[in-house]
């Protein structure tokens, strides 16, 4: 006579990791998924596409359930052995569900094991979702075919305070009514003492500089998509940093060493 056991919950364990516990609304939201396999016997993984599930509740007020606009796309079968431990690692849980405020948000994730029909929940991950401070705006025109209305996008640089220790400074582009987020940047650390210096060049590309510790600072530049295209780092050397224009419209750095990338 067979005796089917059914496995205890302690023989597959979810775990959360971030590496932070705070995030500016529509800055990317990465996740780690820890799974570990105690069932004494190996476990396939990952061929369903709804192996792995994410669900976020507000907490802080009234809980209520964040509404899902699309599945996180885990895929890809693979084996764990027992004793084992497996990582998913989730690049920005952000475009798949209406996080649209600042307060606290809880995250769980929960797998489902086919073979023996049950689901194992791992403990919910709090997070806090903030409001940055703007330092800076400007309406841009994106160049498009001659005669036509050209499209206009908005630049902001926002300053947020993490943890009441670090300060970062973020490039955010939206549509013309600043309702539609086209990319939130991270443009780097900044000290609280310093005020970022934004110039315009001759394409919309937008310079900015901006002091990072004691002795340096941070020049980038970002394309009208947001997207970082340079990125440099120069140090005090007997004159500050500072932002200009050339007579052709083009930005660059005067004053200071740049620093030399490691080997």
């Amino acid at each position: 006579m067979l005796c089917w056991l059914t496995p205890a919950l302690g023989q597959v364990t979810v775990e959360l990791v971030q590496d932070t516990s705070q995030f500016l609304i529509g800055e990317s939201i990465p996740l780690a998924v820890r799974i570990t396999n105690r069932s004494g016997q190996t476990l396939r993984l990952g061929d369903d596409p709804d192996w792995l599930i994410f669900a976020i509740e507000r907490r802080d007020g009234n809980s209520s359930i964040i509404a899902k606009i699309s599945e996180v796309p885990v895929v890809g079968g693979f084996d764990l052995e027992t004793s084992q431990v497996a990582t998913k690692r989730i690049q920005d849980l952000t475009p798949h569900f209406s996080l649209d405020g600042s307060g606290s948000y809880a995250v769980s994730a929960t797998v489902r094991v086919t073979a023996w029909n049950r689901e194992f929940t791992g403990a919910p991950k709090v997070f806090q979702l903030i409001h940055g401070t703007k330092m800076w705006e400007r309406e841009i025109g994106l160049s498009g075919t001659t005669g036509d209305m050209p499209e206009t996008r908005h630049y902001s640089l926002v300053q947020a305070n993490y943890q009441r220790s670090q300060l970062r400074l973020y490039l955010k582009v939206t549509d013309a009514s600043g309702l539609k987020l086209v990319r939130l940047t991270l443009l780097g650390n900044m000290v609280s003492f310093g005020r970022p210096e934004p110039q315009m060049d001759r394409k919309n590309h937008l310079h900015v500089l901006f002091q990072n510790g004691p002795h340096s600072c941070n020049y980038a530049v970002c394309d009208p998509d947001g997207q970082i295209i340079k990125q440099e780092i120069y140090d005090f050397a007997g004159t500050r940093p500072r932002l200009r224009l050339d007579e052709a419209g083009d930005g660059y750095v005067t004053g200071g060493v740049i620093r030399k990338p490691p080997e």
